[in-house]
């Protein structure tokens, strides 16, 4: 893998431990960023060796190495704090996604850790800001477009990415037909900006928009690495980089949501979709995607007369809510929905006026 640099392999767990607590009592620098576990180390089963890392070294991003790499396997690795898994026999790609995965979470772990300002990064660029819905139907794509508008009509340059790959409507909100997607951007190491130019549509708004493809299908091509490489490209060119990433996670998806400075959970105020988005927390939490407290719940189609209010939904979900709601407008958003011209939302609408005050 380029730019990897391996270290002695450790012939069983007690020599792995050893190993990084001479490593960790120098520095927690010196510790590798990423750990491979291999499914038969021993002699403690490789799961109580990950927990065990994870434990004393919070700094290390583990990687479990097996040939069963079923969901159930999957679950019980996250559990005991594994970045991810690695199928056996290992493939290049897949290999160097989970790397790279468990790299750049470790790298973030270490800033945590540095604290002060000498330790912050000097950042990836731009802001990003993932928008997901709980579930179908609740206006997810809606409160992403409107929230680019917003920022580009302060003044920033603003990339809107379709992440919802099989279904991503922002094409449609925003009547455009281009033959270019962010598939085309799956598989290139090293996205120059004219690689990026050609994929990106430059929308008569002033929005930069990456689309979802057309063939759904080919989203099964954007996966972990795929789409954090995309991500820092756009941030490189962007001030901010709003993304949909629809309602169902997917491996690009969750990176996303991961590495977002700010995620916004879209729920509805009825008891299916907030049922929904706390389900959705929940996952993020056990597959250690992000936590609940970092998680910014909108509260769409709100009405004063609902039974479900903001504070019902931040005491449920264990996310904080966004200051102010968004009122229920069918009659306001259908003109601009059915044209394909959401830029055309009155000024007047109480939705555009709320979703412009989530200011990214």
């Amino acid at each position: 893998l380029p730019g990897v640099e391996p270290m002695a392999p450790a012939a069983d767990a007690a020599r792995l431990l050893d190993a990084l607590a001479a490593l960790a009592a120098v520095a927690v620098e010196e510790l590798p960023e990423v750990v491979l576990v291999h499914e038969r180390l021993g002699p403690a089963p490789a799961l109580e060796t990950i927990r065990e890392v994870a434990l004393r070294f919070p700094a290390v991003g583990v990687v479990l190495v097996t040939a069963d790499a079923g969901p159930a396997l999957y679950s019980a690795a996250m559990d005991a704090g594994a970045r991810g898994i690695a199928a056996l026999p290992l493939a290049y790609d897949e290999l160097g996604a989970r790397v790279q995965a468990a790299a750049h979470w470790a790298a973030g772990v270490r800033r945590h850790l540095g604290g002060g300002p000498e330790a912050a990064p000097a950042g990836p660029g731009g802001r990003l800001v993932a928008v997901i819905g709980a579930k179908g139907g609740v206006g997810t794509t809606v409160t992403a477009v409107q929230l680019a508008l917003a920022a580009h009509a302060g003044g920033r340059g603003v990339a809107l990415v379709d992440m919802d790959l099989q279904s991503g409507d922002i094409a449609s909100y925003l009547d455009v037909q281009f033959r270019r997607s962010i598939a085309d951007l799956a598989g290139i190491s090293d996205i120059s900006p004219r690689v990026l130019q050609d994929a990106v549509f430059p929308h008569p708004t002033g929005l930069a928009l990456l689309l979802a493809p057309a063939e759904g299908e080919r989203g099964e091509e954007i996966g972990d690495l795929a789409s954090r490489q995309i991500i820092a490209a756009l941030r490189a060119r962007y001030d901010l980089v709003v993304v949909d990433c629809g309602t169902q996670i997917t491996a690009a998806g969750a990176a996303v949501v991961e590495t977002a400075d700010l995620a916004l959970l879209v729920t509805t105020p009825d008891v299916i979709s907030v049922r929904a988005a706390k389900r959705m927390v929940r996952l993020w939490d056990r597959l250690q995607i992000r936590k609940a407290e970092d998680t910014t719940t909108v509260v769409n189609r709100h009405t004063r007369g609902a039974e479900i209010q903001p504070p019902l939904v931040a005491r449920t979900t264990g996310t904080r809510t966004a200051r102010t709601p968004i009122p229920a407008g069918y009659k306001e958003l259908q003109p601009a929905v059915d044209s394909g011209r959401m830029q055309d939302l009155d000024a007047k609408s109480a939705v555009k006026q709320a979703l412009w005050t989530l200011d990214p």
